[in-house]
């Protein structure tokens, strides 16, 4: 695992939230998926660091920041990064953000459009209804009663490794994660996202592929041919990665590859 270059707390609502900074350059702010700590990313992280300053952040109740005293919210979370780039003095970054983090990037590009300059949303649906009905029943599963279950995991010992209370602390946020298994449809915010922003899928994805391509047409993509010179493209792009899933993707070369192709397009 990359070592990080630094690491701290930043105040928020509730609390206090960890970032840590990998490597050097334009800053790129990176959000792991639900019940993951920033460790999950593996070589992802160090593929965006080779070329980038990679900003990590942790989210309400996972890793280093644990348990906040507020709700759980997608709302929430993106308020949270927004203050850690903020704290940062950063003016504009770039957002890469994985399944729940996908979320959280989306609801801070709307909310704050003037602090990112492209997003990428990987493996996240725009509604819970999205997810492929396996899925949905896991994340509406969710609750502390599977702790004991849980600990053999490589989630629970990922969690266990940088937290300061893992045996009270990741009970504590299987109940909050019940957050991710209530209905929720951001489909009438989708085309008010202004961002340049890129979504990416496996094909063998755990988010629906007819999904993904909805998606893509709520920002206006794949509505119409693209024309000869490419002058019936708007700045949104689709790409569907052959062989991956949604359990493989925060750890694919290909990730890294596709979407670095799109943020550092002129």
């Amino acid at each position: 695992m990359l070592t990080a270059t630094t690491s701290d707390y930043v105040p928020v609502t509730g609390g206090k939230v960890y970032y840590a900074t990998y490597g050097e350059g334009a800053p790129l702010v990176l959000l792991h998926g639900g019940l993951m700590t920033i460790e999950a990313f593996g070589p992802v992280l160090s593929g965006f660091a080779a070329s980038r300053q990679v900003i990590a952040v942790e989210a309400q109740g996972h890793g280093h920041t644990g348990p906040l005293d507020r709700p759980m919210t997608f709302d929430n979370m993106a308020a949270d990064v927004a203050e850690v780039i903020k704290s940062l003095g950063l003016e504009k970054v770039d957002v890469v953000g994985y399944s729940m983090g996908g979320t959280i990037g989306l609801r801070l590009a709307l909310a704050h459009p003037e602090l990112v300059n492209k997003l990428v949303i990987a493996s996240a649906p725009y509604a819970f209804a999205g997810w492929h009905d396996y899925n949905q029943q896991g994340m509406r599963g969710l609750n502390a009663s599977q702790f004991e279950m849980m600990k053999p995991s490589p989630l629970y010992q990922l969690f266990a490794a940088v937290n300061p209370d893992p045996e009270v602390n990741f009970p504590k946020l299987l109940d909050q994660m019940q957050y991710m298994g209530k209905d929720y449809d951001y489909a009438a915010d989708v085309p008010n996202l202004k961002v340049p922003t890129q979504l990416v899928y496996g094909d063998w994805d755990a988010v629906r592929t007819s999904h993904a391509a909805r998606f893509f047409e709520l920002l206006g993509g794949g509505l119409q041919d693209a024309l000869w010179d490419g002058s019936g493209m708007n700045q949104n792009r689709l790409a569907i990665l052959p062989g991956v899933t949604h359990y493989t993707m925060m750890t694919s070369p290909q990730l890294v590859e596709t979407a670095l192709a799109f943020i550092d397009a002129k």
